[in-house]
């Protein structure tokens, strides 16, 4: 680590103002506070709070979060490659998992390189420090759309939801939607065929580098449980269907489908404090109440914890409703937010047979009233202490 901090030390005047590499400044900025906590501290008069834990940090701790969903994600894409062929039983896990893994990298190195590359030349461009804010939506991205979504459509939404989801308020921080949701959104409206569908748009199907099956899209019938579910008025699902959700070995996105390695995820965002239990809880009680309410009246047939381990509701709720960004900030507030997101996500799914998940469009609809439920709560506080005043 001296070698590198010695490095960057003798680079950083040649990107300086003037300097030989100045168009790389960004860069090596970005590089240096990613590998070390900068020691600079603020100039201003104001009083500050010190800590070793910095944005980055922060966005380091929710990728790491990430990886039991993505490791499993992989697996999942191969066994569902032989599933489509018939050869589950005779194929083995690591053969599984690396065809997954060859299949998703593509994913994640287009993602990153797309919205890197525009955060490094807004930055430059802008004189101003890298966000790090894409580092969590770089991985987020691919995990929450189809395999076979080819890497141009992956691109282009990236590029959107960089652009039009984060720079043009200002970058990290600023941001009222959440990125990786909006690239979603994105896809999900302007090319719905890739995004859901019958398992062709979820299965892989094809060898890569001689590793699973060449299956015809003729041989892949069904839909992900959510679907099916969807297709027949939601009257319930069966117990293997449920448990195989529980465990991931579904078709769906490639990250949302294990509610074990999305729970271990969880686990170290409470731990870490990154993520609000209040927000993350609240999505739940928000989903499971909606879903009771709604088979107490007839509108569905689905217990009210099958809504919460099916479709991308679990990953919704960890990854994404939690943002701290985009999501509410008053500890109160967190509550009504969660309520409110699992209230819609399920009132979605079960009253609009043409979208049957809903998580996204919940989100998205909260994130937007978010800053609103906040300013509700500060109000009342202020008003509360006015009267304290006058008393």
């Amino acid at each position: 680590m001296k070698f590198l901090r010695k490095f960057l030390d003798n680079l950083h005047p040649l990107v300086k103002e003037g300097g030989k590499l100045h168009a790389l400044r960004s860069l090596v900025d970005g590089f240096d506070t990613f590998a070390f906590v900068p020691n600079t501290t603020s100039r201003a008069g104001a009083v500050n709070i010190h800590d070793a834990i910095d944005s980055k940090r922060i966005m380091s701790n929710v990728v790491i979060a990430l990886v039991p969903a993505m490791l499993f994600g992989m697996y999942n894409v191969g066994y569902q490659n032989a599933l489509a062929a018939g050869a589950q039983e005779q194929t083995g896990f690591w053969s599984l998992f690396f065809y997954g893994f060859l299949a998703l990298l593509p994913k994640i190195l287009v993602s990153y390189i797309v919205g890197l590359g525009i955060e490094f030349t807004v930055a430059q461009w802008k004189n101003e420090e890298i966000h790090e804010g894409f580092l969590v939506s770089g991985i987020l991205i691919p995990l929450m759309v189809p395999i076979t979504l080819p890497l141009w459509m992956l691109a282009l939404a990236t590029a959107f939801s960089v652009i039009f989801a984060k720079e043009v308020f200002g970058g990290t921080g600023m941001n009222i939607f959440n990125p990786a949701l909006i690239a979603r959104a994105f896809l999900f409206f302007s090319y719905p065929t890739a995004m859901t569908g019958d398992n062709s748009v979820w299965v892989s199907g094809g060898k890569i580098l001689g590793l699973g099956y060449d299956v015809a899209a003729d041989g892949l019938t069904g839909a992900t449980p959510l679907g099916q579910a969807a297709m027949k008025g939601f009257q319930g699902l069966d117990a293997d269907t449920i448990c195989n959700a529980v465990t991931g070995l579904i078709p769906g996105s490639v990250g949302e489908t294990s509610v074990i390695a999305i729970a271990l995820g969880a686990v170290l965002l409470l731990v870490t404090g990154v993520a609000s239990w209040k927000t993350m809880l609240s999505v739940f009680v928000g989903g499971a109440a909606t879903g009771y309410l709604l088979q107490a009246t007839g509108q569905s047939a689905i217990q009210w914890y099958e809504h919460l381990v099916v479709g991308g509701f679990a990953f919704g709720a960890v990854f994404m409703a939690t943002d701290p960004v985009t999501s509410a900030r008053t500890e109160c507030g967190k509550y009504i937010y969660g309520l409110l997101i699992g209230f819609v996500a399920v009132l979605v799914r079960v009253l609009n047979p043409g979208y049957p998940e809903g998580m996204m469009l919940a989100i998205l609809l909260m994130n937007l009233f978010a800053p609103l439920i906040d300013y509700g709560f500060v109000q009342s506080n202020i008003n509360k202490r006015a009267k304290r005043a006058i008393k």
